[in-house]
């Protein structure tokens, strides 16, 4: 199985579609299927899909993944397939999978590959009504005594409507959508949301068991102290009635 030259492996990566097979088969799925193939794949992040189409199973998995155990793949087949036949994949199988992809040291080779195979592109963060800088410096110093480092900031290309806003670790970026960029939205909606994404920089994201933590206790603990929570979060319901 050729693998991208990127990756330049020195050991012989795993028959990810004997795995595939091997799981298919103890899921028991009853459905003919002809044909199953799976390969490594060079997606920006861990992303991996499978689709099926004729009675043929065709797998994708991020080849950043090439190198981890047997076990944690084919828990990722166990997760792939029963999504895509309607299954619920066992506790173990998701456990197995989380703990292996939050280990420091694959997220830093997440982090690197997503840097290397992707590109951060931001609107300049002074807005048209609003400051995203200044904004960001007053925050770190008013509720995290300037221990925040520094990042970079700016509006989105896109009108985002759903996502206001986001913290990409990979690129060290907050991005705040576009669409607060207006006269009609309060400085204090803007403050909040930049504050919430700073948070997620204070808090990062955590495992429990096999949950994924995006906002632990701590985190709503802390979002909750921000003087004007209720009126930031009161506008933002009625921005998303409007949009309904």
């Amino acid at each position: 199985m050729a693998l991208p030259e990127q990756l330049a492996l020195p050991f012989e990566p795993p028959d990810i579609k004997d795995i595939f097979l091997r799981v298919f088969t103890r899921l028991g799925i009853e459905r003919p299927v002809v044909n199953v193939a799976a390969r490594f794949y060079p997606f920006t992040g861990l992303r991996s899909t499978v689709v099926v189409r004729q009675g043929a199973v065709t797998a994708r998995v991020s080849d950043l993944l090439a190198g981890a155990p047997r076990l944690v793949l084919e828990a990722l087949a166990e997760i792939l397939l029963a999504r895509v036949f309607r299954r619920r994949p066992s506790p173990e199988a998701r456990a197995c999978y989380l703990a292996y992809t939050h280990r420091p040291a694959v997220r830093a080779r997440i982090d690197a590959a997503r840097r290397k195979r992707s590109s951060k592109r931001l609107l300049p963060p002074i807005g048209r009504c609003h400051n995203l800088e200044e904004i960001f410096d007053g925050l770190n110093q008013r509720f995290f005594s300037g221990k925040i480092p520094a990042v970079a900031l700016g509006w989105s290309h896109g009108n985002a409507r759903r996502t206001l806003g986001h913290y990409d670790s990979a690129h060290a970026a907050l991005v705040v959508s576009r669409r607060l960029d207006s006269s009609s939205v309060p400085r204090c909606v803007v403050e909040y949301v930049v504050y919430h994404e700073m948070l997620h920089i204070r808090f990062p994201l955590s495992l429990d068991g096999h949950r994924r933590v995006v906002h632990s206790r701590e985190f709503r603990r802390e979002e909750r102290k921000f003087p004007q929570y209720e009126l930031a979060c009161r506008h933002i319901r009625l921005m998303a009635g409007s949009l309904r």
